[in-house]
């Protein structure tokens, strides 16, 4: 069958490159339309429900809030978890599906039950699902600002509500309707309000309340429609519009009547423009200005949609008053092209390096380049099936992709084919005519096409483990495992039709039987060698097993994590103040902590987030700060060879400088990455879960003080979960009911002039903005206005507050966190020096030994590494299923499980070599390393197929086993390097490069060449050796004997 395929490609060859062409035009199509991002998306499918509860405490919006909606979700199906957090004025609940739920559907399954729980939450919130993004959603942050000495038209400074207002209502409006934009969420500066602030003493005098002015303001605010009426045959809408304009508007509004006289607004309140109250803040390089982040749609393109916003960034410039500048700070699309350049360089090197030795073992430039000619091809065939698949190009689909292994099947023809015509020409003693060399082309690839074809079979099955790993670890490998067995299948195709019709047609002219230079010198130097090996055998068994158990037990020592660290290039410093720290307070500190970091000459500016944005989706109170640090281009550093680790270190110790703060150095997307797998932001979480706040407390600053104290723990700390400062106001209930009054009035008094109520709207054009009533700013913070406050009472007349009321200060709950339905407290710390896998295991024993937990309290460990634990679990039942049918393969191929076994040898060889060169350069093991391990064991069987069928094939010629054994070998000494040089070098450039994300590439690509110069010499040595041992001293046994055991003859010629 393989053999009829080859000679109808030959026949039809010009059908068989026409075909080609075409398939790489649809190649070179499908990359305009390849999505490219850093790094696969490995987000959960995951729906945020965000409720804003202005004025409730951690404990009512866990109570109010969190726990109905929690329960509601419970039992969903796909759901996989929960994880809440309740603070001060809102609650984020976090529902994450299984794998490959639709999101759609999640986000409607969620909003059915939050229909159904609405009747049992309090009636002011609304709880809101939050933007369709992934955890890598925020692509794209800029920055709204004046500059120097910019003038609004009436000459006065722009202000940082100005800033706001142009940002909501020119910028943002411009951006959300970009395609792939899904939310634009800002932060910093004020928005503008009405604020109508009524003075205490003036409403008592006059006998009103704060609910009159209220109603007042509600009442005569809106514009009436009455039908219409027609004249003269036209028809005419009548309208009263009532809507007030501006502040002289709303003080004219009148709240009452006493003694005929109106009392208006303006008699017993200050209106003017003022700002809300607001939660979150935003920095840049030590100055306040206005952030948005821009989202993007899940399953969008990040650089597609980066350049976009980017583009339309510039149009919404020329829309800006002069003096106002949107200026970009961080944008993905650049972390995105360095890394795909990085990606690019790797394959064009490893590429041009497989073409290079192509060249110089084969000495036939046309051979060499139809070989050559596979790379490219099957990349475009592998590009039109990731298209269609939907996998992006990226870091870790392209990261393992090895032109050597591509082209090992084409290898193998190709140099068959130029021996037989070497040979023939020399024979005939002239050159080929056509129908000859058509004739030897099909017979010299029919001998070889199934080792070859074997070979690459092998190769595709040994990735099939990646494809069984599941949740994060699965979406980080399988688009690495899917783009090499795509690229693997197009190379087999090509090597079936292509290779064997462009030799046959191409190949013309006199071909050199003799062989290069290079191969001379080498068979010069192999020949004893080999000799040496089969006389003493026993002797380089002995070696090759010691080498196994040496590096199993060198394994066994080594460290191991999920995924080396991707260098973005910048830094995200996480910083934590005390809870309770005012935002005003914390700008001031944030300012001097970039006025440090500023003076690094490698910096090219900071900017900071620090507290909530407008939408929920990261809520951390005023305390809390993400701080950006985008650094130059290496070129533009003092010491371009910095190491980035020194850099941090330095760093770190200037930001403890300044005082009040604890720092986390961490880096954009790495710090999303970790949030999104464990809902933490550092690499090891340690969850105590359990129901009292302070009992959770204590034990986790136990577990603390345990995990600081072993050796490359760094930033471990404690989730804030207590210190909240608090004013009480407790209602006296006894005093109330003596003077008729409900604690509904307590409450509602202190709420609107504290806290603020809305009555109404002003509209400027498309643009709106709040009325809100409360006290006058310098009043809200007077403790002795808040005892003074008066409370109308149902009589007429009124009491103070403090006569119904005490007023205490307290501390309570800072936040609190829930998992599956329960309280949690965690303890973070990152790792630095040394690998995961040994940290953990430390810290477990060290835990258990010394924290004792209360009875109904446990302690769950999360974390990066959790991924790495369940990924090598499911490896290990995969792998060893792998090797198994590998092995049946070879039992198919030779029909003999001794000779299966012989080849079969060559894995626990070639993984020497890996371990080896893992322990030399001082890498962990992780995931990536285990990636290449797996592809090893697929190079090491293929080189030992290829000799051994030859040897077997001149055995069954009537040769002697050890003429054989040594006949064979040399002859199949160029295929055996050609394949091992081709697919080593192919990954050189990978190993070496120090360019952004080549750390996650680097383990693979070490592992790979390592274990295949321990392969190789296992083949060229080991082997040959081998096979005498295991055939035994038959050299006398008659020929037929040997022939029986090889009852497939067709394999041979």
């Amino acid at each position: 069958m393989l053999e009829r395929i080859v000679e109808l490609s030959i026949r039809q060859r010009f059908a068989v490159l026409a075909a080609v062409f075409i398939f790489a035009a649809v190649g070179i199509y499908s990359f305009g339309r390849l999505k490219i991002d850093a790094v696969p998306d490995i987000t959960n499918v995951q729906v945020q429900i965000n409720t804003s509860a202005p004025g409730f405490s951690p404990l009512e919006a866990e109570q109010r809030i969190t726990y109905p909606v929690e329960t509601a979700i419970a039992g969903l199906p796909g759901l996989s978890y929960t994880r809440s957090v309740s603070r001060y004025g809102l609650s984020q609940v976090t529902v994450v599906f299984e794998d490959g739920t639709d999101i759609y559907f999640a986000r409607q399954l969620v909003n059915e039950r939050l229909q159904a729980v609405r009747s049992n939450l309090p009636e002011t919130v609304e709880p809101e699902l939050g933007p369709i993004a992934t955890g890598l959603g925020e692509i794209f942050m800029y920055t709204v600002e004046a500059e120097q000495g910019a003038v609004k038209p009436d000459g006065s400074r722009y202000t940082a509500q100005d800033l706001r207002t142009l940002h909501d209502w020119v910028v943002r409006p411009q951006l959300r309707t970009v395609p792939g934009v899904t939310e634009v969420n800002s932060i910093g500066g004020y928005r503008k309000e009405y604020v109508v602030a009524p003075l205490p003493e003036r409403l008592a005098g006059f006998g009103l309340t704060v609910e009159d002015v209220i109603e007042a303001l509600e009442n005569n605010n809106a514009n009436v429609g009455a039908g219409y009426v027609e004249r003269s045959g036209s028809q005419y809408l009548i309208r009263v519009p009532g809507q007030a304009k501006d502040e002289r508007d709303l003080s004219g509004i009148i709240v009452d009547y006493r003694d005929g006289v109106p009392i208006r607004i303006a008699d017993v309140a200050d209106v003017e423009i003022g700002s809300e109250i607001r939660n979150g803040a935003a920095t840049k390089d030590g100055r306040e200005v206005v952030l948005g982040t821009i989202y993007m749609l899940v399953g969008e393109n990040a650089r597609d949609v980066s350049v976009a916003v980017a583009e339309r960034l510039e149009e919404v410039n020329r829309s800006l008053p002069g003096g106002v500048v949107a200026n970009t700070v961080y944008d993905r699309s650049e972390l995105v092209e360095a890394t795909v350049s990085t990606v690019e360089k790797n394959l064009a090197e490893g590429a041009l390096l497989v073409i290079v030795v192509l060249f110089v073992l084969l000495g036939n430039f046309r051979a060499a380049l139809i070989t050559a000619a596979v790379i490219p091809l099957s990349f475009l065939l592998m590009i039109t099936g990731m298209v269609e698949n939907n996998v992006s190009g990226n870091l870790m689909s392209l990261g393992a992709l090895d032109f050597g292994l591509i082209v090992d099947g084409a290898v193998i023809i190709v140099e068959n084919c130029l021996r037989r015509f070497g040979e023939a020409q020399h024979s005939l003693g002239r050159l080929l005519n056509r129908e000859e060399r058509f004739k030897l082309a099909a017979r010299a690839s029919a001998e070889v096409i199934k080792p070859s074809l074997f070979g690459i079979l092998i190769i595709t099955i040994v990735y099939v483990p990646i494809f069984a790993l599941e949740g994060v670890e699965g979406k980080t490998f399988h688009p690495m495992a899917i783009t090499v067995v795509m690229a693997l299948t197009a190379a087999m195709v090509l090597s079936l039709t292509f290779v064997p019709a462009a030799v046959a047609t191409f190949v013309t002219g006199k071909v050199e039987e003799k062989e290069t230079r290079v191969m001379r010198a080498a068979k010069s130097g192999y020949q004893p060698m080999l000799d040496f090996a089969l006389r003493s055998r026993k002797a380089v068994l002995a070696g090759a097993v010691a080498l196994v158990v040496l590096s199993g037990w060198g394994a066994s020592r080594m460290g191991s994590e999920f995924i080396p660290n991707l260098d973005e290039g910048d830094i995200a410093l996480h910083a934590l103040r005390i809870p309770g720290t005012s935002l005003s307070q914390a700008v001031a500190m944030q300012t001097a902590l970039e006025d440090k970091i500023r003076t690094f000459p490698e910096v090219d500016q900071v900017f900071a987030k620090i507290g909530t944005a407008d939408v929920a989706t990261d809520p951390v109170p005023p305390s809390v700060a993400d701080t950006f640090v985008i650094m130059k281009p290496r070129e533009g550093w003092p010491d371009p060879r910095k190491p980035k680790e020194q850099l941090v270190a330095e760093m770190n110790e200037a930001v403890q400088q300044v005082p009040g703060s604890r720092y986390e150095f961490l880096q954009p997307i790495q710090m999303r990455f970790n949030e999104l797998i464990a809902g933490v932001r550092s690499d090891v979480a340690i969850k105590i879960f359990g129901d009292d706040l302070d009992q959770l407390a204590s034990v986790a600053a136990e577990v603390e003080g345990v995990v600081s104290s072993i050796e490359g723990s760094q930033d471990a700390q404690t989730e804030q979960v207590t210190g909240l400062p608090f004013i009480q106001v407790i209602p006296d209930r006894i005093r109330l009911t003596q003077l008729g009054l409900n604690v509904d009035d307590v409450q509602t008094v202190v709420s609107t002039a504290i806290g603020g109520t809305e009555a109404g709207q002003i509209f400027e054009g498309d643009r709106r903005f709040d009325i809100v009533v409360r006290l006058p700013e310098e009043m809200r913070e007077d403790r002795q206005v808040l005892e003074r406050l008066p409370i109308a009472l149902p009589g007429g007349g009124s009491v103070p507050l403090s006569e119904v009321a005490t007023i205490e200060n307290v501390q309570g709950p800072n936040q609190i966190s829930r998992e599956d339905g329960k309280r949690r407290a965690v303890v973070t710390s990152n790792v630095r020096g040394r690998d995961l896998g040994s940290f953990i295991s430390e810290a477990q024993e060290r835990i258990a030994a010394e924290v004792e937990l209360p009875e109904g309290y446990w302690v769950d460990y999360g974390g990066t590494f959790e991924q790495l634990e369940s990924a090598s679990a499911r490896l290990q039942i995969v792998v060893p299923l792998a090797l198994l049918l590998i092995f049946g393969l070879l039992v198919a191929l030779f029909r003999s499980v001794k000779d299966a076994l012989v080849v079969f040898s060559g894995v626990p060889l070639a993984l020497t070599g890996g371990v080896a060169a893992l322990m030399l350069r001082g890498i962990p093991f992780s995931i990536s390393a285990g990636v290449g391990f797996i592809a090893l064991s697929g190079i090491a069987v293929l080189n030992g197929v290829v000799m051994l069928t030859f040897i077997r094939q001149l055995m069954d010629e009537g040769k002697p086993i050890e003429d054989a054994i040594k006949e064979g070998a040399m002859a199949r000494l160029r295929p055996v390097l050609m394949t091992a040089l081709v697919a080593s070098l192919g990954f050189v450039p990978m190993a070496l490069n120090v360019g952004l994300g080549s750390e996650v590439q680097r383990p693979l690509a070490t592992v790979v060449i390592g274990g295949i110069v321990s392969a190789t010499a296992l083949t060229l040595l080991v082997l040959p050796a081998l096979y005498r041992v295991v055939r035994g001293e038959r050299t006398e046994v008659p020929e037929t004997r040997a022939s029986d055991e090889n009852p497939n003859p067709q394999l041979a010629s």
